[in-house]
């Protein structure tokens, strides 16, 4: 491997998540001078603006015929995003969860988590199935406006805190926002352009596949606005803010970065066995994790985020030793199966079923 092929990987994500700033802060500034509220912008300017990295990487990968890193970018940034962002945020400070992520939101993220994989069965995300994931981001990104209207002041002065205080259409300057959105986007397509062609170049050198790059180091390249957002916001307190990202991030990034790119790609997506009958049920299978860990008590307390990051390293490793064929592969699997994953099921259980006895105890004496 060269040197210019590292240096266009590295330089690559660098312009895509400046690119990415960019875009988020010209937008969010313009909607908020003609008067869009901070929750509103928090959820569609920025949610949409998170998941560009994602949906650049993915049009571009697409049209070069990689379909691989296209997926392996998505399926790889819902896995970190639950596992290792939301980890790392509940580690900082316990992270409380509103009750319509619960109801609503996490259900959601679960059913086009599991669409999606009914839409790949035949090994394609074709032109028509993109069609059907985005017409879904367009209601659900209605919805959330609507839904928006009904949060209280608390949550309201939350995101204002986060994403700026509404201005007149007086103030600040619309051109330089323009400019600002317009030079983000070139650096979208500039910085995908150079961080694909290095993947590949990283894959073919170290013989392992275009999707295990796009599940890893894309992957986690692609989520540095959602880390920076959530982490952020967890130190400063901003809870709803921290594990709303995550989740609306994880529902675009289906809904609109594989909807969007399997519409412009030329032939869809096509979808590998491997990521088939592993990722795609793994990124399902932590979407499904997040409903009982949501439930207990409304919060996401420190050993869950021990217990999520636990799981993205294994995650990885796993990735890693299959990719090498590494000898260790057999006993790390069986561990997995055989051990954690059955303890951590019976631990949740256990803390469902002491959280619901909790609550009819109090319904009893309430009676």
């Amino acid at each position: 491997m060269d040197l210019i092929t590292l240096i266009s990987f590295v330089f690559g994500l660098v312009l895509l998540i400046t690119g990415a700033e960019l875009l988020v802060r010209g937008a969010s500034k313009i909607a908020a001078s003609v008067g869009v509220s901070p929750l509103v912008i928090g959820l569609t300017v920025v949610a949409y603006g998170t998941s560009a990295p994602e949906l650049a990487v993915g049009i571009n990968s697409a049209f070069i015929n990689q379909p691989d890193i296209a997926l392996g970018s998505v399926v790889g940034s819902n896995i970190f995003n639950v596992l290792l962002i939301l980890g790392v945020s509940a580690l900082v400070t316990p992270l409380l969860v509103k009750q319509q992520l619960i109801k609503i939101d996490v259900p959601l993220m679960i059913g086009v988590s599991i669409l999606g994989w009914v839409l790949s069965l035949d090994g394609q995300i074709s032109r028509t199935d993109g069609i059907i994931l985005f017409l879904i981001v367009i209601v659900y990104t209605v919805f959330s406006i609507r839904q928006s209207r009904k949060e209280s002041k608390a949550i309201e002065e939350e995101y204002e805190k986060e994403y700026g205080k509404a201005k007149t259409k007086n103030e600040g300057s619309i051109i330089f926002q323009i400019a600002l959105i317009v030079f983000g986007v070139a650096l979208l397509v500039l910085g995908s352009n150079w961080l694909v062609k290095g993947a590949v170049e990283l894959a073919k050198h170290f013989g392992i596949s275009e999707l295990v790059i796009g599940l890893t180091i894309i992957a986690a390249g692609t989520s540095l606005p959602e880390v920076a957002t959530s982490v952020v916001a967890a130190i400063k307190g901003e809870r709803d803010i921290a594990v709303g990202n995550v989740v609306g991030s994880n529902i675009f990034n289906i809904l609109s970065v594989l909807g969007l790119t399997s519409i412009v790609a030329p032939n869809g997506i096509s979808v590998s066995t491997a990521a088939l009958n592993f990722d795609i049920p793994v990124m399902i299978a932590v979407a499904i994790a997040c409903l009982p860990i949501f439930f207990t008590g409304n919060l996401i307390s420190r050993w869950e985020g021990a217990v999520f990051l636990g799981y993205y390293v294994a995650y990885t490793l796993y990735l890693i030793f299959e990719a090498a064929q590494h000898d260790m592969l057999h006993a790390f699997s069986n561990v997995m199966v055989l051990f954690i994953i059955p303890i951590t099921a019976i631990t949740l259980v256990l803390v469902i079923y002491r959280e619901l006895n909790g609550k009819n105890k109090i319904l009893i004496k309430k009676k």
